[in-house]
């Protein structure tokens, strides 16, 4: 049974608009699905009208305990709450869940070396309750996974959406024949960023590496890519990265829109 792992992220999620139009769209899915999502810049605005200061290393957020509290409350809270009443007005009787929620997705805070990100995890697929979440889908119900995670001894975590949406594919891959989808606001991984129409077809590892060295594939697309090859690697049939408008076509005609993850082991 084919099953996707959808990621929405980037501008989509600060648009209510597009947001809107995104969950319409999930409702005319033909396939089951879960859905990953991250906090958009809400977070940030959130942080800085509360004077909590954020400081970011290598286009990381350190996440101290007051940056937690404004995730959780962001990430659990509203926007989770807003897409699964989203969902819920299209038809969609969906679940919202946090990694802590059915003990869904347990981490391992990151260690201080070398950089002290703070309360942030790392999750390992391993670790997480496919058959809980396989659970939902046999009762109908579409789960609406949030950034936040826990530990296991009471302590919530910050955790890169990106990485749980691969780590749930390779984990539900166990059961199903999984699809993981990153969707955004760009059309593809694009040879300009500026240019909406320059997206790359199909991309390998070892391309990866070429459009790295070259500085095409840089800053927050380099760690979705590593996510997505790890993702190939570990028992997911098909990665792509498309535009959010393209999700409904590319999943129900088997369009080629977007940008296909290849593996080369």
């Amino acid at each position: 049974m084919q099953l996707n792992i959808i990621k929405i992220g980037g501008n989509i999620i600060d648009s209510e608009t597009d947001l809107a139009l995104f969950l319409e769209d999930l409702s005319r899915l033909k396939t089951p699905f879960i859905l990953v999502h991250g906090g958009g810049k809400l977070a940030t605005q959130m942080a800085s009208q509360l004077n909590i200061p954020q400081q970011m290393v290598h286009g990381r957020r350190i996440t101290n305990a007051e940056t937690l509290k404004v995730a959780t409350m962001v990430y659990a809270g509203y926007i989770n709450k807003t897409i699964v009443a989203g969902l819920q007005k299209s038809g969609v009787n969906a679940i919202g869940l946090s990694g802590a929620d059915a003990n869904i997705i347990k981490a391992s805070k990151r260690s201080a070396t070398p950089v002290d990100y703070g309360f942030v995890g790392d999750v390992d697929y391993a670790h997480i309750q496919n058959k809980t979440l396989q659970v939902f889908l046999e009762q109908d119900l579409t789960p609406v996974v949030c950034a936040i995670t826990h530990d296991g001894n009471g302590q919530l975590l910050n955790t890169n959406a990106d990485t749980i949406a691969a780590q749930i594919a390779c984990s539900m891959s166990n059961h199903f024949k999984v699809k993981l989808i990153y969707c955004f606001e760009k059309n593809g991984v694009l040879l300009n960023a500026d240019q909406d129409d320059s997206v790359i077809p199909e991309i390998d590892e070892s391309m990866f590496q070429t459009y790295v060295n070259s500085g095409i594939i840089k800053d927050g697309m380099i760690p979705k890519m590593d996510n997505c090859f790890f993702a190939l690697n570990n028992g997911v049939q098909e990665v792509r990265i498309l535009h959010a408008s393209q999700l409904k076509n590319h999943i129900n005609h088997n369009s080629n829109d977007g940008t296909r993850i290849t593996s080369t082991l």
